[in-house]
């Protein structure tokens, strides 16, 4: 370009031109970015699309290769079943030729199963007869054995009943004897999963025989004891008041009656008399329950027998005493802790004048006394037993029956007393006033021209016995355990005397055998009722039971007395025996 010209106008054109350029430029690239975006956006689609192509791809050949080993397991069942249907073909063939031949065989067999069923039938006929009179002989066997078994049930009943006359006629005492079942505390201080174990304390050595003998295996050799009825431990309470009921009836015909419990301390004598502990009330209820003692059932069969005669009145009385360390407690007394004393009558009747009675119209009446009387009994807990009686309990039911009419006696003028005629031991006449010959208990409810026989069941569950070392007592239970001790000890006594028919009877050697002087002298149908621990653990005591109801048995006291009114004379044919005069 020459010199001189100016050249700015030149510049400037020159940068616009640029300018424009780069505008353009920069409108190139924004659009070129803007593509660019638009490609790597499309890009990212189609690698998306390319990835679910390739997951369907994975899909389809998963799907093929299932499909392909589904069509090769099908070729597989396809090839079995033509194997299975050719099998079955041949077997159908073979069932056909079989269903050709069938008709055949089948009258064959036919023809051997009639020749068969000809045979049978001809043995069948010709043992009809002797099954016939073996059938016979079987029903004559049958009521031959029939008739035996009655007879020797009615024989044996006879032979009991004939034992028990001849008992009642000597005077014997009658002895039962009941085995108790196996308890936990058998096992004292042994696993209680042991109970009953060979060779352990709770093994059972006193076994049951039979009704009449029970059988205590020991070291040396086994020893059988003999009684009127020995009890299965597994028998009811009602068995062996069925056993006791017939006693009861005497008492309405004039006799007393008395049933002793007696055995060591957890025997089972308070179960038999009363009930089982678990019965709180003791059965206090009209209603009869299943282990309701000998106690409430004697009462409910008396007013039984009662109402069976109702053309003659009776009245009941109930008195509840306890033998506690010696002493007399009168337990219907508000104050049982007042010590009573044994006077003894004209006609050495035992009384107790000063003890409460009280008068009973039912069951439940006279089980509210006993169970008001039991609630102030004294019981303590031992090793041996934790209901444990410290004392001896003694129920009394006097029951007070109208004599016949010829018996009554009018009263004396002027108010007199009246009087009755005795004769002593030499046969002398005597005038007694009736009033100290009533017997036991209080008045009965009688006007002047009444003559009244009395008479009374006496219902003795006895302390039991025990060994000081093995019951564990100390202090006041070890003073009321040498006291009952000595007490059953003194009763042993007595019956030894009576056995060997001593001149001298030690009945005051203790206030028990002294108050039970009546029923055990002879004054009485008295019962002994052994209880005995079948177990190792108690074998010294259970012996020592035993061997008590065996003395027992062998007393004679010749035949019981019978209660006549207080008007009334027996006459004596022997002039040289001294007369019985009736009691009241």
């Amino acid at each position: 370009m020459p010199l001189g010209i100016d050249r700015s106008h030149f510049y400037a054109d020159k940068i616009k031109h640029y300018e424009k350029d780069m505008r353009t430029k920069d409108e190139r690239i924004s659009t070129l970015e803007t593509e660019n975006a638009m490609l790597y956006l499309k890009l990212a689609q189609l690698r998306g699309t390319l990835q679910t192509n390739r997951e369907d791809m994975s899909g389809l050949q998963n799907q093929f290769d299932s499909e392909q080993k589904f069509r090769k397991s099908i070729a597989q069942y396809a090839t079995k079943l033509k194997h299975d249907v050719n099998r079955l073909r041949e077997d159908l063939s073979d069932v056909h030729k079989i269903a050709i031949n069938m008709p055949q065989d089948f009258g064959s067999q036919i023809d051997r199963a009639s020749t068969v069923i000809h045979r049978h039938r001809h043995m069948f006929q010709s043992q009809t007869s002797s099954l016939s009179v073996l059938q016979d002989k079987i029903e004559q066997m049958n009521t031959a054995l029939q008739d035996i078994t009655d007879r020797h049930a009615k024989e044996k009943k006879r032979r009991q009943e004939l034992h028990n006359t001849l008992m009642e006629l000597r005077g014997n005492i009658r002895v039962h004897c009941r085995l108790r079942p196996l308890m936990e505390f058998d096992t004292g201080l042994e696993d209680p999963s042991t109970l009953g174990r060979i060779g352990t304390k709770s093994e059972v050595v006193v076994h049951y025989v039979d009704d009449e003998n029970a059988c205590v295996r020991t070291a040396k050799h086994n020893k059988v004891f003999e009684f009127e009825r020995v009890y299965d431990p597994k028998e009811s309470q009602e068995n062996v008041f069925y056993e006791v009921q017939p006693m009861l009836t005497s008492l309405l015909d004039g006799y007393n009656i008395c049933i002793m419990a007696y055995g060591q301390t957890g025997s089972g004598k308070t179960h038999t008399m009363l009930g089982s502990h678990k019965n709180e009330d003791y059965n206090a209820s009209l209603e009869p329950h299943p282990e309701e003692g000998v106690i409430p059932r004697a009462a409910r069969e008396l007013f039984r027998l009662i109402s069976e005669k109702p053309e003659r009145h009776h009245t009941i009385e109930v008195s509840v005493v306890e033998i506690y360390n010696n002493d007399i407690r009168d337990l219907l007394s508000s104050d049982a802790n007042t010590k009573h004393d044994i006077s003894t009558g004209v006609d050495n009747s035992i009384n107790l004048p000063t003890i409460t009675f009280k008068e009973v119209d039912n069951v439940y009446d006279v089980m509210c006394l006993v169970q008001r009387g039991l609630k102030a009994r004294r019981e303590s807990s031992t090793l041996v037993h934790d209901h444990s009686s410290r004392s001896h309990l003694v129920v009394t039911l006097t029951v007070n029956s109208q004599a016949p009419s010829f018996f009554s006696k009018p009263s004396t003028q002027d108010g007199a007393m009246q009087q009755t005629t005795s004769r002593d031991a030499r046969g002398r006449s005597l005038s007694v006033p009736m009033s100290m010959i009533s017997g036991p208990g209080p008045e009965p409810p009688s006007s002047d021209s009444q003559a009244v026989i009395r008479t009374k069941l006496q219902l003795v569950d006895l302390a039991g016995s025990e060994c000081v070392g093995m019951s564990g007592v100390t202090g006041a239970a070890l003073r009321e355990a040498s006291h009952i001790n000595k007490s059953l000890s003194a009763l042993a006594d007595v019956l030894g005397a009576l056995s060997e028919h001593r001149g001298h009877v030690p009945y005051r050697n203790s206030r028990l055998t002294h108050l039970l002087q009546d029923s055990i002298g002879g004054d009485a149908k008295l019962l002994v009722l052994l209880c005995v621990s079948p177990s190792q653990r108690y074998i010294t005591e259970s012996l020592q039971c035993l061997g008590f109801g065996t003395r027992a048995r062998q007393v004679a006291r010749g035949p019981t007395k019978r209660r006549l009114p207080s008007s009334a004379e027996k006459v004596i044919a022997d002039n040289t025996q001294r007369p019985r005069t009736g009691k009241t």
